[in-house]
């Protein structure tokens, strides 16, 4: 079944503010996630992936930092947090490369790497243990792949990107991992009062006479 972007975007939002997010990282997860679905990856199992290891709670610990040239973190990074420290700071390429270790769900740094190419006008190439990807900001050069976690990440700038994947309008979500946001997404959901049940129901107890 497939569902517009709009949808996995809405979706995508929900889930990851019900994963324990900021709404703002929810935001920015949303758009990671209607990214990758143009590119005709599989943005929500991508996303669902990352979910399922319950970082938002100790987030402190999936931070990176830089450290001797790296960026790392005190236990796996997370792609999210990492992806908005990229996009913050787009002359992180000032001294040519941004190498990054232990990243898990590394694909969700790939919208992120967009955004710095959009901002810097350029095309950068990230390497992700081994496998290249080149990004205009908009258009993405890569093979299908899938990666649960990256040892080593690299990014810099490059020539252009040529050839690119085809855009696609819709997506189309692996149904688990599509389920799995969904049930995610209804811990924002506030359960209802009994003044909301009765504003629902109509106005049985008004007195309009």
């Amino acid at each position: 079944m497939t569902f517009s972007l709009n949808e996995v975007e809405a979706t995508a939002k929900r889930a990851t503010r019900g994963a324990g997010y900021a709404w703002g990282v929810a935001e920015e997860a949303a758009k990671a996630t209607r990214w990758l679905c143009v590119q005709g990856f599989d943005g929500p199992a991508i996303l669902a992936q990352l979910l399922k290891q319950k970082f938002a709670p100790h987030l402190e610990h999936h931070i990176p930092e830089a450290r001797d040239g790296m960026w790392t973190g005190a236990r796996d990074l997370c792609p999210l947090m990492t992806g908005s420290a990229l996009s913050d700071f787009p002359d992180a390429l000032s001294q040519g490369k941004v190498l990054i270790s232990n990243v898990a769900a590394p694909l969700l740094l790939l919208p992120f790497v967009a955004t710095m190419a959009k901002k810097l006008k350029s095309t950068l190439e990230i390497t992700l243990d081994g496998v290249s990807a080149t990004t205009d900001g908009v258009h993405l050069s890569c093979g299908d792949f899938g990666m649960e976690r990256a040892n080593r990440v690299g990014i810099t700038e490059t020539g252009r990107i040529r050839p690119t994947r085809s855009l696609h309008s819709r997506a189309d979500p692996d149904p688990g991992a599509w389920q799995f946001l969904n049930t995610v997404a209804h811990r924002t959901y506030a359960p209802a009062t009994e003044e909301s049940r009765l504003l629902g129901a109509g106005s049985g107890l008004s007195d309009n006479d």
